[in-house]
C-alpha cells in the first residue's frame, strides 16, 4: 500500500529570554500564524523549530556579571505563559485538524533543571508524545537542562511512523540507527541553530538508514 503524507516545516520567530512575557506570546502567535498556510494546503504535519516558543540565551539565563558561565537561573520564566502559548497551538491544531510538532521547555520541579523539549499535539488537539533532549551538549549539561530518558519517542500519523530528535543529536548517530531499526519512515530533527551541516548529516542518515527527515 502508498502511505502519502504532506509535511510542512516552518520558521519562527523564536524570542530568547524566558522572562520575557510580550515576547514568548508573540512566539505563539507567529506559530498559530504559521499553521494556518499548511493546513490550507492540505498538510497534516507541519514541524517547528526547536525552542520555537522560547530559546534561552546562555548569554541571558547563565552567565555570571563577570561573562562567566554559572547555573542558569529559571526562577524568572515564564512558566504561565508558556502553558497558555502551548495550550492555544493545540486548540488550533484540533480546530484546523493539523498535527503539530513544536519545540518549548518542560519545567521540572526545583531545584531539577527544565528539559529541552518537542511537543507533539494531533489533529485533534491532544498532547499525544514529548519528546526530552537526550543528548546535551557540555555547557547545556553543565548548567541549561536536564537530559531526557534514553528511551526514543515515536508517534504515527496516517499510517506513517515518526522519530523525533533536537540538534547536536545530529551528532550521535545512534540515535538514528535507532529509529531505523523501529522502522520509523521519517525523523523529524528540529533545529535552532544557522548551522548548514546538521542538514548535511540529517541527509546522510536518511541515504544510510532509507527514511525520510523533516
Amino acid at each position: 500500500m502508498v502511505r502519502t503524507l504532506r509535511l510542512a516545516v516552518a520558521q519562527s520567530t523564536v524570542p530568547e529570554d524566558p522572562a520575557n512575557r510580550a515576547a514568548v506570546r508573540a512566539a505563539g502567535e507567529d506559530i498559530r500564524a504559521l499553521m494556518v498556510e499548511p493546513a490550507g494546503a492540505g498538510a497534516r504535519l507541519a514541524q517547528f523549530p526547536e525552542g520555537a516558543l522560547v530559546y534561552p540565551d546562555k548569554r541571558v539565563v547563565a552567565t555570571g556579571p563577570d561573562g562567566t558561565p554559572v547555573p542558569a537561573d529559571w526562577s524568572g520564566a515564564t512558566w504561565d505563559v508558556l502553558r497558555q502559548e502551548a495550550q492555544r497551538i493545540a486548540a488550533l491544531s484540533g480546530e484546523l485538524r493539523l498535527w503539530t510538532v513544536f519545540g518549548s521547555l518542560h519545567p521540572l520541579t526545583p531545584p531539577a533543571r527544565p528539559h529541552n523539549s518537542l511537543y507533539v499535539v494531533s489533529d485533534q488537539g491532544r498532547l499525544v508524545a514529548r519528546y526530552d533532549k537526550r543528548f546535551l551538549s557540555n555547557t547545556e549539561l553543565s548548567y541549561l537542562y536536564t537530559p531526557g530518558r534514553p528511551e526514543p519517542t515515536v508517534f504515527d500519523v496516517d499510517g506513517v511512523r515518526f522519530g523525533l530528535a533536537i540538534c547536536i543529536e545530529a551528532n550521535f548517530s545512534a540515535l538514528f540507527a535507532e529509529y531505523e531499526r523501529l522502522d520509523v519512515d521519517c525523523v523529524l530533527l528540529s533545529v535552532m541553530v544557522d548551522d548548514p551541516a546538521r542538514a548535511t548529516v540529517a541527509q546522510a542518515y536518511g541515504t544510510l538508514y532509507n527514511y525520510w527527515l523533516g
